[in-house]
């Protein structure tokens, strides 16, 4: 009886985790109507708010960039910005939103990267996603391209990547090779699904984990946010010291 209470006293933390920690976040799609995140100015101006409430002092937006689907152009997004931080002033919400972009690793990405316009935030760093089915070709071969070139590439989500996830050296692999590993924190919340969470958990045991992220889309997602406070992996993320959000 004794270890199954230890187990379930383990499972959840009875303090949550201060978000305020974390400060900064810099995966999410707040700008309305440009990809599959929020669809009005009205959800938007929600979402910044919640994010207000729990602690986040500034927001760095990643609209979704991917050859066949959203085509969204720094113009675009520069636009959505100006409109959503006009709201937000009016509203009067004191957070400060920036914008970026998630780009997918596809067959456009290299074009995209030789034409010299990638929206990058912080010291050059690049938020990239690759498909949820199949594995990226030449990945390590652009990676290496874009460092020497001075980006710093951030992977969104790995935890995500379900073929990965029999094949943990692969991970290791990128780590070699200095890649910088985003996690959502949701997952953590087992929101994605079970073997995510174990995943994700398994890469902050790791130390393998540099930037914590929303992937904020809706109000679900804000609700997954709120829950995942009382993960213990999130306490222990947030104690490593290799999180990087703040210094954005």
């Amino acid at each position: 009886m004794g270890s199954f209470g230890n187990i379930f006293k383990s499972s959840k933390l009875k303090n949550p985790v201060d978000l305020s920690v974390i400060g900064v976040d810099m995966h999410s799609h707040l700008i309305p109507g440009i990809d599959d995140g929020s669809e009005t100015i009205e959800k938007s101006i929600e979402m910044v708010r919640s994010f207000y409430n729990l602690g986040y002092k500034k927001l760095i937006t990643t609209p979704h960039i991917i050859s066949d689907y959203y085509k969204n152009s720094p113009e675009i997004i520069s636009n959505g910005l100006d409109k959503l931080n006009a709201a937000l002033t009016q509203a009067q919400i004191p957070v400060k939103v920036e914008a970026a972009a998630e780009y997918m690793f596809d067959d456009g990405f290299k074009n995209k990267y030789k034409s010299g316009k990638l929206l990058t935030f912080g010291k050059k760093y690049l938020l990239i996603e690759c498909s949820g089915f199949i594995p990226p070709t030449n990945f390590f071969e652009i990676l290496w391209e874009l460092k020497l070139d001075g980006y710093k590439p951030i992977l969104a989500h790995p935890e995500r990547y379900a073929y990965w996830h029999s094949n943990f050296e692969h991970y290791v692999s990128l780590k070699d090779r200095e890649i910088l590993f985003q996690i959502n924190i949701p997952s953590l919340t087992g929101f994605y699904s079970p073997e995510v969470k174990k995943i994700c958990e398994k890469l902050i045991d790791n130390n393998m984990v540099e930037f914590a992220g929303s992937d904020m889309h809706n109000m679900e997602y804000m609700k997954q946010l709120e829950r995942s406070r009382y993960s213990p992996y999130l306490e222990k993320l947030v104690n490593s010291g290799k999180l990087l959000n703040s210094t954005l």
